[in-house]
């Protein structure tokens, strides 16, 4: 599992704190945002690839390694593509267990976010699910990724971690889901002088709201489909 550390992000909605890149096979294949990410275009699709090529990062323990010198109480976002350890739908148990413990030694505060399934009752969702919730009671925190308002709500009943969702480019800033749980838009979308660095919310394993994401990125319109056609 290729995956490349940037000690100080440059990116101004992410702030200047380390930002991780796993390569692209850590991607579910049931994604539906195989030619909507926002990954997938622009700079970071050009590092990503180098990622996922191995012209760049270095292997899993290598990683963890830099991660294990990061200083006491170190926000530090881990993906801003990729996903988490193991290829295609299955998180891989070992390694997720050891960045929890890497991030444990440090007394990090590390977060990322997740498209690996965790709802039914196949048997890959059901280990996925008691990893994520294992991962979140232990300090590094997963936010569950939905495509929509009512697969947000399907994501908080599982009550193993807080929940993040996609929204259209043009929604409004604050709105209830159908199960009536608030939802908020990113601030860093909002506001020009908020960025990860100083909002925190997505590291927040105990916040009560849903952070919602508008689709960006050259394929914008594409991700704005998704949430409606999801939806419907």
């Amino acid at each position: 599992m290729q995956v490349h550390l940037t000690l100080k992000s440059a990116n101004v909605k992410t702030g200047p704190i380390p930002v991780s890149t796993t390569e692209q096979k850590s991607c579910p294949p049931g994604c539906p945002h195989k030619t909507s990410c926002y990954a997938k275009s622009g700079p970071l699709a050009l590092h990503w690839n180098k990622v996922s090529t191995k012209q760049r990062g270095g292997a899993w323990n290598e990683f963890l390694n830099q991660i294990k010198q990061f200083e006491i109480g170190q926000l530090w976002r881990h993906n801003q593509a990729g996903d988490l350890p193991g290829a295609g739908n299955k998180i891989d148990k070992s390694k997720l267990g050891a960045l929890v413990k890497a991030n444990q030694a440090a007394a990090a505060n590390g977060f990322t976010y997740t498209h690996k399934p965790v709802l039914g009752r196949d048997p890959i969702a059901l280990v996925n699910k008691a990893l994520v919730k294992l991962a979140n009671k232990s300090g590094f925190t997963i936010n569950l990724s939905a495509d929509n308002l009512a697969q947000a709500d399907k994501l908080i009943k599982l009550n193993i971690g807080p929940v993040v969702t996609l929204l259209p480019e043009d929604y409004q800033d604050k709105s209830v889901t159908p199960g009536g749980n608030t939802v908020i838009v990113c601030p860093a979308q909002t506001r020009d002088n908020v960025s990860c660095s100083t909002c925190k919310l997505c590291a927040n394993v105990a916040r009560a709201v849903i952070i919602g994401f508008k689709a960006h990125g050259s394929a914008k319109k594409a991700a704005s489909k998704i949430f409606y056609l999801k939806a419907a």
